[in-house]
């Protein structure tokens, strides 16, 4: 058979010649727009290839920036920063199954849908899984090698000194941001700048290579307090002992560098450890020192006194009739404990005469009892720059009746906060010079403001010595080997605007008295048990501080080690 004869004829036809170039043209106009847009893309528009790779392989990550360390005067660390990790994700990134989503939730104390939500939030770039974890977790979440997720070198603030000087230190957040106390006076010298570093994932987001940094980190100042360190321990011991055994709402301490006005301890009881917060309440972290505000009363009798010796209506030999310890003025009646008939200046002092301090009062013009009481930092803050300072509380004196400044005279119808009148116990220490407040340690004493003369002060200082002896209201102030002096103070609490039988009972006082080295001012806020006088509670707070400061700061003695004379049994109270 001729199988070429029976073919059909399409199959021998010959095919059109420009088909064949239209098909070359075709391709070669194909490549030329590839090559083109390779062009474009790798030479003109770079840009946009560089931004996708990016977007892919490249992250931006924040540096933290280190904090600055708070040390005490003889550069004991105080609030030091740790560095910790933080787990982050990139959610595009990630690639985990439910058991390893579980897993991690474990590791992390988090709830697994909590986890989930955040790892697998697309719409974001950049989520913190948990910050600040400690090493074993770092450890476990390292082991999971799970792509997208990855650690973040970050700080925690730590406090060697734990509670006893949590509410003067204050605390940092999560981000390393002062929340209270000095941490967040000094924030902004504290804080430094955080920095910025470029880095490398692979293709399971990874990071694997470090691409420099952008902006490097500024760490913050590190900041010299005045306090030291072993005087806040005995502080806080001594009034952590107290407010136990009076079974007290609370207490404060205050010791003062007496010539510089720098604080030396400023503790509180209760406290709290600022290094693990948690069910910490609010009123835990405050500071009572310096934000709380009480009645001082018989405290600022010696600022009465002092303002009337230095106008020249009394001094210290002066008598006053105090009325066998009943005053009556209009439609009130003023009180003594101890009923006398005459005393001295200096016995009103001693004895803590209410009538008293109530008729040198009245003896002054209410503008000029005002005018000492500002003069010695009343109704002011301190200048200690510390937050929530509140200024207490003095009022206009064209606003007193004439029972209001008599009872003002004995610290009724004033307010002031624990530091304050530390401060102005510094008058007596310093030949009547007010010294400013510092909490960071001074390189030289700064100059103070002189309120009352020498004369007065000195004479102001002699009756304040007589208070801790037999017949004073505070023996049990007394220290062995060396001359004290200061002033109880016990007051009924005002709340709703009414005086109740609870009470505040403080002592403020100096020593050496030849010399002073040391202000000590002490509150105990509501002692509950049968003690609750200023000499029966806070004298003896006083006595034990001043003692082991004097002792730890090597204070020369200026008497003899056995000058430390029995209280009677029945100690001299002052009324309330």
């Amino acid at each position: 058979m001729n199988y070429a004869a029976s073919a059909h004829p399409d199959i021998t036809a010959k095919l059109p010649g420009w088909r064949a170039t239209a098909l070359f043209i075709t391709l070669l106009a194909g490549l030329a727009g590839l090559l083109g847009r390779g062009v474009y893309l790798q030479g003109i528009h770079n840009d946009f290839l560089q931004e996708k790779g990016n977007e892919r392989y490249s992250r931006v990550i924040e540096v933290s920036a280190h904090r600055g360390m708070i040390s005490d005067r003889n550069g004991e660390p105080l609030a030091v920063s740790t560095p910790v990790e933080s787990v982050w994700a990139s959610p595009p990134d990630v690639e985990a199954d439910r058991r390893q989503v579980k897993k991690l939730a474990q590791i992390l104390g988090m709830d697994i849908e909590e986890v989930k939500n955040r790892l697998f939030d697309t719409s974001r770039d950049f989520v913190y899984l948990k910050r600040l974890l400690p090493p074993d977790q770092v450890e476990k979440v390292v082991s999971l090698n799970l792509p997208g997720v990855s650690l973040q070198r970050e700080y925690r603030r730590y406090y060697p000194s734990g509670e006893e000087a949590a509410q003067t230190l204050g605390f940092t957040g999560q981000d390393d941001i002062g929340q209270e106390g000095m941490e967040l006076a000094l924030q902004e010298q504290l804080a430094g700048k955080p920095g910025s570093q470029r880095v490398i994932k692979d293709n399971h987001g990874y990071i694997v290579e470090d691409a420099g940094s952008l902006h490097a980190s500024k760490p913050g100042s590190d900041i010299v307090l005045s306090l030291d360190s072993n005087l806040q321990h005995i502080a806080y011991r001594e009034l952590e002992s107290a407010v136990k055994q009076h079974r007290a709402k609370a207490g404060a301490v205050v010791v003062l560098d007496a010539r510089s006005g720098e604080v030396l301890a400023l503790a509180n009881y209760p406290g709290y450890n600022p290094n693990n917060r948690n069910n910490t309440s609010s009123k835990a972290m405050r500071n009572r020192a310096i934000t709380d505000l009480f009645e001082p009363g018989s405290t600022l009798k010696p600022f009465t006194v002092a303002t009337a010796i230095e106008t020249g209506k009394v001094n210290r030999n002066t008598i006053i009739n105090t009325e066998h310890g009943v005053f009556t003025l209009g439609n009130s009646k003023i009180h003594d404990a101890h009923p006398e008939s005459m005393l001295t200046v200096a016995q009103v002092i001693q004895k803590s005469s209410n009538v008293g301090a109530a008729k040198i009062a009245l003896s002054l013009k209410s503008e000029t009892m005002w005018q000492g009481l500002a003069d010695s930092g009343f109704g002011a803050q301190t200048g200690s720059n510390f937050p929530g300072e509140a200024p207490g509380k003095l009022r206009d004196p064209k606003t007193w009746r004439p029972i209001e400044q008599a009872t003002m005279a004995y610290g009724h119808g004033i307010s002031v906060n624990l530091l304050q009148l530390a401060r102005a116990y510094t008058i007596f220490a310093n030949d009547g010079e007010l010294k400013p407040i510092s909490l960071l340690k001074l390189d030289a004493p700064a100059k103070g403001k002189k309120v009352f003369s020498d004369r007065t002060t000195r004479a102001l200082r002699g009756m304040l010595e007589m208070v801790v002896l037999p017949g004073g209201t505070a023996p049990l102030a007394q220290v062995a080997g060396y001359r004290v002096a200061g002033k109880t103070g016990t007051a009924h609490k005002l709340e709703d605007g009414r005086y109740v039988n609870r009470y505040v009972a403080s002592f403020v006082g100096f020593a050496p008295v030849s010399n002073p080295r040391l202000v000590v001012a002490v509150m105990i806020d509501e002692p509950s048990g049968a003690e609750y006088y200023g000499g029966e509670v806070a004298a003896p707070v006083f006595s034990k501080v001043t003692d082991a400061a004097l002792h730890a700061l090597s204070v020369p003695n200026d008497a003899p080690l056995d000058n430390v004379i029995a209280p009677p049994a029945d100690i001299v109270k002052e009324e309330v």
